[in-house]
């Protein structure tokens, strides 16, 4: 049976409901893309649209992370839907940067993870997240460092310059690994020493260096690794 005009509205309306009734746990994942979809996309069944979208990208999250490239190269997926799909990424990313320079102690791991993830997300490139910060561990400034698939080339040098222009006193690491696997290779690894003894030298601290993927996080420092 094809869906009438009416209908539509009415099924929109109640996946609306539903959401602010009782959060976005009553909702499906693809439901919860789908209901995102009806604000850029009024006029247009977008259930399939939403299904499609995430069989390609794998998860609501591959969703999240895809590139504008990636989102309009998909059937249904116009400027305006991609960009409402950025613009609710970037969103969530300037949230958690905000809670992080005004409340949040950075030398919190699972705090630093999340918006590492948030920041970073799971493309097809390994990047760097730098967060410098105040006596009180807060965020005074970032910096992402993009790399290749595997690997990102940095000098710790240039990352203890910036501390000292910045006058941070602590450094919080972060970097993804699109392959999944949350496991420091060698040059993660004699990355992050030759970074804490420069900056050892300096008096700042290296608080943590955290890997993360899409679905979990490693911090180096509570597996002893620095």
């Amino acid at each position: 049976m094809t869906e009438t005009p009416a209908d539509n509205s009415g099924h929109r309306s109640r996946l609306r409901r539903r959401f602010l009734d009782r959060g976005l746990g009553a909702l499906q994942d693809y439901e919860t893309l789908e209901l995102l979809l009806t604000y850029a996309i009024p006029r247009r069944d977008v259930k399939p649209i939403a299904k499609a979208l995430i069989q390609r990208f794998g998860s609501f999250t591959g969703v999240m992370d895809a590139t504008e490239y990636d989102l309009m190269n998909t059937d249904g997926i116009g400027e305006n839907a991609a960009g409402l799909i950025l613009l609710v990424k970037a969103a969530g990313a300037l949230y958690l940067e905000q809670r992080l320079r005004r409340n949040t102690l950075l030398d919190r791991p699972d705090v630093c993870a999340d918006f590492a993830r948030m920041k970073l997300g799971v493309g097809g490139k390994e990047t760097l997240l730098v967060m410098f910060l105040n006596r009180r561990h807060h965020l005074l400034d970032y910096c992402c460092f993009p790399g290749t698939v595997d690997a990102v080339h940095i000098y710790p040098r240039e990352i203890l310059e910036m501390c000292l222009s910045r006058r941070a006193t602590a450094v919080m690491l972060a970097h993804n690994h699109p392959s999944g696997v949350c496991t420091p290779s060698d040059g993660d690894l004699r990355m992050t020493h030759t970074l804490q003894t420069l900056l050892d030298a300096a008096d700042i601290d290296l608080i943590d260096h955290l890997l993360v993927t899409p679905f979990s996080w490693i911090s180096m420092r509570e597996q002893k690794w620095i």
